[in-house]
């Protein structure tokens, strides 16, 4: 059925695209950084306008230099801009778009965001404020993975009690190490690992006061604490008329303090029959739970096994891997769904070829992970057959020090994983920036590392390797 608009709006005019559905004319884009200028870049293509809010530390920005429409939204504290869900659906309002792209981070998974999106009329880019609340809840989350056969690592059926007696009894089952998650978190944030019966009640209760104060929700879970574990995960994309597919799965398990460094697609030295069956399972869940858009099953394996941890109900920072294996447009595609329409393709004619590694510059000390906010006075980056670099950064661009570190990535393809890891040396050989520190030498001595090369390490591996490298000692 064609989309229609809930609001009422005098400057509605669609572009008319497949089966009589019509594509948005306008769209907000509520984020910032590389991903708002990866959205509008989106828009352009797609012939729909991009209206860009910022906020006053922002307005240097390049996507608000490109844009047609700008809208200060506030000043730098997040809070008082991105945060702020006023001030984003009263940008929609006047600026007369009928669709808002919240990218990730922020309010992108955010279900009474979504919810006041659409009570005001709004289309919202991404899944169904019901589904982000289910799987934003990591219990429940769990519990619709269980019922949709995706494997989960052992642990608490739901909601752990506070009954000490109970905690034992519960963690004597799963068998010690186990790990204290909050119900509410992410990005790291929310986890503690307990080794023995001794610490766990206090663990607990840590952990359900640091949820509370992060969160607002002070429910915890317990899961069976994996030693060494990858970090693998499942891109899917899915309509509104229950079609659904995978687009293969990406390695995420270099990373420092939860938060990821680098990633590739496809994971090394895993079978593709069991990236396959993972994926059915996959799309079969969502099917299950109406879901629509763009989102990512995150896993945990080990031995052979999957075992499910949480699902990102947005597009990720590392998409761009999985763009280049498959050579689908995630982000257009998130877009052509939110109007409607079905997904141009189906599960059997995704194919993949070569292999994507992404590295994520950040504006921080390549070793000791200090920020490093301040004006860039050289923007040189790398080019080449291959090689894409995802940045709002440019010469004599102010790095603000109010948000996240991240100010671009480069992202290459090659026909082998050998190919794309000399064409990441070359790349970032050539990457300069100057002003600021950038973490681009950490990179470049990862590329040389053995084990990197050789793939398949887990997800403790690169702490292990910043503190043990010969520079380090």
């Amino acid at each position: 059925m064609p989309r229609t608009l809930k609001r009422s709006s005098t400057a509605v005019l669609y572009l008319t695209l497949s089966d009589g559905v019509q594509m948005f004319k306008k769209i907000l884009i509520a984020n910032r950084g590389e991903i708002a200028l990866r959205i509008q870049r989106a828009c352009n293509e797609l012939g729909v306008k991009a209206v860009i809010v910022y906020s006053e530390a922002d307005r240097e920005a390049k996507y608000v230099k490109l844009a047609e429409e700008a809208v200060c939204i506030g000043p730098a504290a997040s809070a008082q801009s991105y945060l702020s869900m006023p001030s984003i659906i009263s940008a929609a309002e006047v600026t007369d778009c009928e669709a808002i792209h919240p990218g990730y981070g922020f309010l992108s998974e955010n279900a009474d965001f979504a919810e006041r999106v659409e009570k005001s009329g709004f289309q919202f880019i991404g899944p169904t404020p019901e589904s982000i609340r289910i799987m934003g809840d990591k219990v429940a989350a769990k519990q619709a993975m269980i019922k949709a056969g995706v494997p989960c690592v052992p642990g608490s059926e739901g909601e752990l009690p506070s009954d000490p007696a109970t905690l034992k009894k519960i963690a004597k089952s799963i068998g010690y190490p186990v790990i204290i998650k909050a119900a509410g978190g992410g990005g790291g944030r929310g986890m503690r690992v307990v080794t023995d019966e001794e610490h766990l009640v206090s663990a607990v209760q840590t952990t359900k006061a640091e949820a509370q104060s992060a969160f607002s929700n002070p429910a915890v879970y317990m899961e069976k604490y994996l030693q060494n574990p990858r970090h693998i995960e499942i891109q899917i994309l899915a309509d509104q008329h229950k079609n659904a597919v995978y687009l293969g799965e990406r390695d995420c398990s270099m990373q420092r303090r939860h938060q990821k460094v680098i990633e590739e697609a496809p994971a090394p030295h895993i079978p593709r029959k069991l990236i396959e069956k993972i994926g059915e399972r996959c799309v079969a869940a969502c099917k299950r739970i109406n879901y629509r858009g763009a989102g990512t099953f995150e896993f945990l394996y080990e031995n052979g096994e999957f075992y499910f941890i949480e699902m990102n109900t947005r597009v990720q920072v590392e998409h761009p891997v999985t763009e280049y294996i498959t050579h689908v447009d995630i982000v257009k595609e998130q877009i052509r769904v939110a109007a409607g329409m079905k997904l141009s393709f189906t599960q059997k004619q995704i194919t993949f070829t070569g292999h994507s590694i992404e590295c994520r510059i950040n504006a921080e000390d390549a070793f000791k992970f200090i920020p490093s906010p301040g004006r860039i006075t050289m923007w040189h980056p790398p080019g080449g057959p291959g090689v894409r670099v995802d940045s709002h950064a440019y010469t004599n661009y102010y790095v603000p020090p109010y948000y996240d570190s991240m100010i671009g990535k480069i992202i290459v393809h090659g026909d082998t994983r050998e190919h794309a890891l000399a064409r990441m040396r070359t790349a970032l050989a050539e990457m300069v920036v100057e002003g600021i520190q950038t973490n681009v030498p950490l990179h470049r001595e990862i590329m040389q590392d053995p084990k990197f090369i050789e793939g398949g390490t887990n997800i403790h591996y690169l702490e292990h390797w910043l503190t043990t490298r010969p520079q380090a000692r």
